[in-house]
């Protein structure tokens, strides 16, 4: 039996609508493969853009910045002599002074494309060698460019340029329990893996005063965090979440039972303390902290209480004030019993030199005097001078 036309015909009309649907239903399989496909790279790109924070984006921004600092220090010793007690046998064998270089280490971040960076002062105190590492690995012999003890701030300057740098920020404007990241070398892991250490935490609290320590440091409006500072983390940068420097990890209060370690109670020193004070370390390594006022006080005893009106002691009584003085060019005048400085007070002569130590005062600093005159109270602005050239030497 022979196929006619119509036969062919027909069966060409079945092939091709076969075709079209197979076409169809490899589309559409294909078009739900697609669609699948992007759905996954869609919940992919969700969850890698859900792991970039505004923490991790900071620690990208600043960890080039931070450096690891290795410091050989010379410490000096005196050996006693056996015979320090005998009159005279100490004559003829005194007590040996000798020298003895120790290792130490600590953290700091570059501030400047320069290459300047800042630590803490005790970080590189009495150092005979300071190398810095950066991440990477790249290293160098850093030289030390000012260093102010009383403040705990130090510069360091490595040669080159292009360095990377951290900005500094505004301590003014932090916020209780906002985060804030410290990075920095703890324990010389840096050494390691050639990248600085990072730990997360809040602001636990701010404007920590606690005045001049014992060995003579004034640390005044720190910062407190609870993210983990341990030893070698000094020197390093305090960050907000922008990747702003608003202080330099300091120093940590700890128990006997954990040997110093980190348990949540860190303090750094605000950035805006350290700008007061940046550039004459920068241009002259120190901080010039000798002012004049052109007062004379005296203290203030209970028969001259009873005559101006006052109900106790407190305060020093202004006894003398320099001609063409600051204290004259505030209008302040002999009699007028300064009660307070910029807010603190005053009880006796030896709380005035305390205040002064505590705020870390220079010239051309404006400081508020709260003063009796007259049975009244009035607020004096005073503004510091450098001591006129006659007089070079001499105390306020």
């Amino acid at each position: 039996m022979g196929w006619s036309m119509e036969h062919f015909s027909s069966d060409r009309r079945a092939i091709r609508f076969l075709l079209l649907v197979v076409i169809f239903v490899a589309g559409s399989a294909f078009a739900v493969l697609l669609a699948e496909t992007e759905q996954k790279l869609q919940r992919t790109e969700s969850l890698a853009l859900s792991r970039h924070t505004a923490i991790t984006r900071a620690v990208e921004l600043v960890s080039p910045a931070v450096v690891g600092i290795n410091v050989t220090q010379v410490h000096r010793y005196v050996r006693k002599s056996p015979f320090a007690e005998d009159p005279f046998f100490r004559n003829f064998f005194p007590d040996i002074p000798f020298e003895k270089r120790v290792k130490s280490l600590g953290s700091g971040v570059i501030i400047s494309r320069e290459g300047y960076i800042l630590t803490n002062q005790h970080v590189v105190e009495n150092a005979a060698e300071i190398v810095v590492t950066m991440s990477g690995g790249n290293q160098f012999v850093a030289q030390k460019i000012g260093e102010d003890y009383k403040t705990d701030i130090a510069v360091l300057k490595i040669e080159g340029d292009r360095f990377p740098s951290a900005r500094l920020g505004n301590s003014e404007e932090v916020i209780i329990g906002e985060w804030v990241i410290a990075l920095g070398n703890p324990f010389g892991l840096f050494d390691i893996g050639s990248q600085p250490t990072v730990t997360v935490g809040v602001i636990s609290a701010k404007d920590r005063d606690f005045g001049k320590l014992n060995n003579s440091r004034v640390y005044e409006d720190m910062l407190q965090t609870d993210a983990a500072i341990n030893s070698g983390n000094s020197g390093g940068p305090l960050v907000n979440c922008l990747g702003e420097i608003i202080g330099i990890n300091t120093w940590i209060i700890s128990t006997d039972d954990y040997a110093g370690a980190n348990i949540g109670l860190g303090f750094a020193i605000p950035v805006h303390r350290i700008k007061r004070i940046l550039n004459d370390l920068i241009n002259y390594g120190r901080v010039d902290r000798n002012f004049y006022t052109g007062i004379t006080c005296n203290e203030l005893t209970p028969l001259i209480a009873l005559y101006l009106g006052l109900d106790n002691t407190n305060g020093c009584i202004i006894a003398e004030i320099a001609r063409n003085s600051p204290a004259a060019r505030a209008d302040l005048e002999i009699g007028d019993v300064i009660l307070s400085i910029n807010g603190k007070d005053v009880a006796n002569l030896n709380d005035i030199d305390r205040i002064i130590e505590e705020l870390d005062l220079k010239k051309n600093d404006v400081i508020l005097l709260r003063v009796y005159r007259n049975r009244r109270l009035i607020d004096i602005r005073l503004q510091l001078a450098a001591y006129p050239e006659s007089m070079k030497g001499a105390r306020p």
